[in-house]
């Protein structure tokens, strides 16, 4: 089924190049970064991606091209009738490295292809992609929720604006996340259930970001197969503060303090 929907994504942009539209666009960076007591480094990425669009059928491309050129992403989306399928095309590639952060330790093939069905049901849109997991999601009264059915546990996420505030609520498998944010006295605050919070706001014409970052407790390895990590390492509660400008050669030049190694960053970044 997903070689019929590429071959059909193919045919149709190649074959009406003069109708279909192809957009552009990248972003690219250099940081360097003191590091505080360890030695300083000099990082760089630039991305890519490109959009490819032939009425409701639309093929985009991610690539990165820093270090080489390299794929990033492959997603494939069109319609037949009431119906929208979605493939990923594209299986990433993975470290699974035992380094503390939690990887996978077992390889996974996150190529997927989704078909979603709009319904009489209100908004609602019922899903079901080559996994065997369906999903139903819709708008109701200015809430959000999507509803997942999964072979291993179920997911469901919640979002609303409610009297300012933007609320995502999630519950993955019997563990819930949420996360709030709104602005208050022109500052931008965003608040979640792992008590990090973001301040940021405009300060004589530069954007002052200041964020706090909880602790972390350490996790132990899973053995679900397919699913099965490494276990994930115990990190302190530390602050970043971080000063951002544009500049008039279109640039973005920012400035970040870290409290975790005592480090300052400066990096000037680009879009388009």
């Amino acid at each position: 089924m997903k070689k019929l929907i590429a071959l059909f994504a193919v045919t149709t942009l190649a074959s009406t190049s003069a109708i279909a539209s192809v957009a552009l666009s990248g972003s690219a960076s250099v940081t360097y970064d003191d590091q505080g007591a360890s030695a300083s480094a000099t990082s760089y990425d630039a991305d890519l991606s490109f959009v490819g669009t032939n009425g409701g059928t639309t093929l985009t491309v991610g690539m990165d091209v820093n270090a080489g050129v390299s794929v990033t992403g492959v997603d494939l989306s069109t319609e037949i009738g009431p119906v929208t399928i979605a493939a990923d095309m594209f299986n990433a590639t993975e470290t699974n490295k035992n380094d503390g952060d939690g990887d996978y330790r077992v390889a996974q093939n996150d190529t997927s292809v989704t078909m979603s069905l709009d319904v009489p049901i209100g908004d609602a849109t019922i899903g079901v992609d080559n996994s065997g997991d369906v999903s139903i999601s819709g708008t109701f009264s200015g809430v959000t929720v999507t509803h997942t059915s999964k072979n291993s546990a179920d997911k469901t996420t919640v979002a609303a604006a409610v009297a300012g505030m933007d609320i995502d609520i999630t519950n993955d498998g019997g563990s819930t996340t949420w996360s709030v944010g709104t602005t208050v006295a022109g500052a931008d605050l965003t608040l979640n259930s792992g008590n990090d919070i973001t301040a940021a706001f405009g300060l004589a014409g530069n954007t002052l970001t200041v964020s706090h970052y909880g602790a972390d407790a350490s996790a132990s390895a899973t053995t679900t197969w397919k699913t099965a990590k490494y276990a994930k390492e115990a990190r302190a509660a530390y602050t970043t503060v971080a000063i951002s400008r544009d500049l008039t050669s279109g640039a973005t030049l920012t400035a970040t303090y870290d409290t975790a190694d005592d480090g300052l960053a400066l990096k000037a970044a680009v879009t388009f």
